[in-house]
This record gives structure tokens, C-alpha cells and sequence, in this order.
């Protein structure tokens, strides 16, 4: 077979959870597949100093750059599958089959953190996916009943295939990296105890509830340590610093912006409890990173987190701030309740393995193809 993959979203230096699926799943192909030809495609600029060319050992994989903004169609000849592992445009060249990996389906199930123009947009791109796509890959059982749910797609055109996590960065600290755990954590301004949010600053999230669970944890004294949130600023930002000021929590959160995949490694470790009441997720990569760190998790009860949390962490309803701090209580109080969530975590990480993502993944290729 001869495969194309679109790698836009693990071009620039700083990527989310869609990057990161990307990238780790063309490295886990390029260590498991020697027999096909793999090409990457990656749309740059001549100036795109920001991008750079994916680049994997394996021999049969090799990257074609469109410097010009030609298209994946015309840059790229004799395809027989193209995979696009994240929704964009779904240009291909003649011939091929394609492959889309959906991720979530946000402007439906969370319009209230779109406008309409995104949504109108999101329909359009949806449409073309249900046309087009010969197959389409979901990280969770719950993203693959929203397209059943909002798009009547069937089931046979589905492959659920859940993420992996890079455990070869997120893992337990030794001993001997405990010094270099707290100068990262002091070169932050962060001391412990604290609780930890991670999570681009955006409605979804549910950071409001969350401080106002964290209000309620200092007001009855359950807990006295900080709040930590890690991420990129998205929008509504306004709004957290006027509950921020209202709350008069200002020297009480920490707001680290985007941090390392090390340094994030750090605060997972040292983290008291790992909240993520979020919304709507599609998967929810931070949940599977804490427990590969040891972080007792706290997150919601609703969309896919349950499903990947399994019974390793307290869900709770995420509109309820009473509820999540109801939780995070517990944990700060009950140290074998801690240590029984670190253990189930761990247990539950080893069910998200990236080369099991790449063996199913090919296997869907194989489907399509028709071998």
C-alpha cells in the first residue's frame, strides 16, 4: 500500500492533544510497518520558520513539503490511501481512499462554546467526512455515538481506536529527579500542596466551576494549598479574572500558561489531586497523563470521561461546583483513598498504548484497501 497522512497538526512546535495523537501514531507506524510506503505530507511556507518537516527513521517513510501551497492532491501521485489524522479539508489525490480520525463532535454537543459561524462550518466539514471518508477512526465509544447520534453515520463505517499516551515522558518520578521536581516547581513560583488544572482556558474546560469548587474547599478550610492551571489561553478569559477578583482568590491561583511535556511531567507527579470536570471531551489525553504520574483524578461524569477514567477516578457532575469540591475533599483527607485511585490509574493507563493505536489502525488500512 501506498499511504499518505496529512501531518498539519503536529507541524509547529507547540501542540495539543490532536498533535500528539498525530505524532505519536506516524512514529508508532513507522517502528511497526516496514512493508508499506508511508508518505507525510506538510504544508509550509518558505518562511514558516515555526514548522518543521516531520522526520522519522524508517525508511519507507519520506516527507513531501508543498513550499507552494499546491494542495495534497497535486503535490502527491499514485496514492492509494490518504489519512487525515485530524478533519480539515479532504483534498486527495485521484484514486484514493480516505481516512479521517474525528476526534469530537464539539459544535454539537457543546454549541455554547461556538459561534455560528464555526458551527455552520463544522456542519459543512461533517458532511463532506460522511460523503467522502471510505472510514472513519473515533478515539472513544463516545465520539463514535455522536456521529451516529448527529450524522447517521453506521456503524460499519466506524472503527473505534482509542489513543495511546507517551509513557516514556509521562511516568512516575525516581528519586533521584525529586531535586529537580521542585526547582522546576520553585523556578514556577508553585509549592506544595496544590491542586492541579490543565487544559486550554476555554468555556469546555469547566475552569469556572472548578474555582468556584476551589473557593469552597479554602472557605471551610478543607484545603490550603494553591490552584495550578496549566494551558494555552483560549477564550472567556475576561470572565475568570472577574470571578478571580470577585472570589478574591487572585494570590491563590497560579496561572502557568503552556508549559513542556517535562515540566508538565513535574506538577502531574507533585499534584495533590488532578481535576478535569470538563464539559465535553472527545477522549481527554490529561486524564490518562495523571495516571501515568501517580495523580489521584477527579473529573467528570459525562461525554468520554467516564469511559476513559474507568473506575480510576471520582467522577462527578461537572455542573455542580458542591460535587467537585465534594470530591477533591475526600482525597486531600483519606490518604488510602489516594493511594488506592494511584494504583487504579496506573492499572488503567496500561490500556492506552500507542503502538496498539498503530496495529489497529493499520488494520483499518488494510479494510479499506481491501487486502
Amino acid at each position: 500500500m501506498r499511504i499518505a497522512i496529512n501531518c498539519r497538526s503536529f507541524l509547529k512546535k507547540q501542540y495539543t492533544g490532536i498533535g500528539r495523537y498525530s505524532y505519536h501514531l506516524v512514529k508508532s507506524l513507522s517502528e511497526i510497518d516496514g512493508k508499506n510506503e508511508y508518505q507525510l505530507y506538510a504544508r509550509k511556507g518558505v518562511f514558516s520558520f515555526n514548522k518543521k518537516t516531520p522526520r522519522f527513521p524508517a525508511k519507507n517513510f519520506t516527507s513531501r513539503v508543498d513550499w507552494f501551497g499546491r494542495g495534497i492532491a497535486k503535490q502527491l501521485k499514485n496514492i492509494d490511501l490518504c489519512h487525515f489524522p485530524s478533519p480539515g479539508p479532504l483534498e486527495a489525490p485521484d484514486g484514493a481512499k480516505i481516512i479521517v480520525t474525528v476526534h469530537d463532535v464539539i459544535f454539537k454537543a457543546f454549541p455554547q462554546g461556538h459561534t455560528m459561524v464555526t458551527i455552520d462550518a463544522g456542519e459543512r466539514q461533517f458532511e463532506q467526512i460522511r460523503k467522502q471518508s471510505a472510514k472513519i477512526i473515533c478515539c472513544s465509544d463516545n465520539t463514535a455515538c455522536d456521529l451516529k447520534k448527529y450524522f447517521q453515520i453506521p456503524d460499519e463505517k466506524i472503527a473505534r481506536i482509542y489513543p495511546g499516551v507517551d509513557k516514556g515522558i509521562f511516568n512516575r518520578i525516581a528519586k533521584e529527579e525529586e531535586a529537580t521536581a521542585e526547582r522546576v516547581l520553585a523556578q514556577k513560583g508553585v509549592k506544595q500542596p496544590f491542586i492541579l488544572s490543565v487544559g486550554t482556558i476555554e468555556p469546555r474546560k469547566n475552569l469556572i466551576n472548578s474555582i468556584h469548587a476551589f473557593h469552597a474547599l479554602r472557605a471551610k478550610k478543607d484545603f490550603s494549598g494553591k490552584l495550578v492551571v496549566i494551558g494555552m489561553d483560549g477564550w472567556l478569559h475576561d470572565d475568570l479574572v472577574n470571578l478571580i477578583e470577585t472570589l478574591r482568590l487572585k494570590k491563590d491561583i497560579i496561572f502557568l500558561g503552556y508549559l513542556t511535556d517535562a515540566e508538565l511531567r513535574y506538577f502531574y507527579n507533585k499534584a495533590e489531586v488532578f481535576i478535569f470536570p470538563s464539559f465535553y471531551e472527545g477522549f481527554g489525553f490529561p486524564i490518562i497523563e495523571a495516571f501515568c504520574c501517580g495523580a489521584p483524578v477527579v473529573t467528570s461524569d459525562i461525554s468520554s470521561c467516564p469511559e476513559i477514567a474507568g473506575d480510576a477516578a471520582l467522577t462527578v457532575d461537572p455542573n455542580s461546583p458542591q460535587d467537585i469540591a465534594g470530591a477533591i475533599g475526600r482525597i486531600v483527607s483519606d490518604r488510602d483513598l489516594r493511594e488506592t485511585l494511584r494504583e487504579k490509574g496506573s492499572k488503567r493507563a496500561e490500556d492506552f498504548d500507542f503502538r496498539k493505536t498503530a496495529e489497529e489502525t493499520l488494520k483499518v488500512y488494510e479494510e479499506v484497501y481491501g487486502l
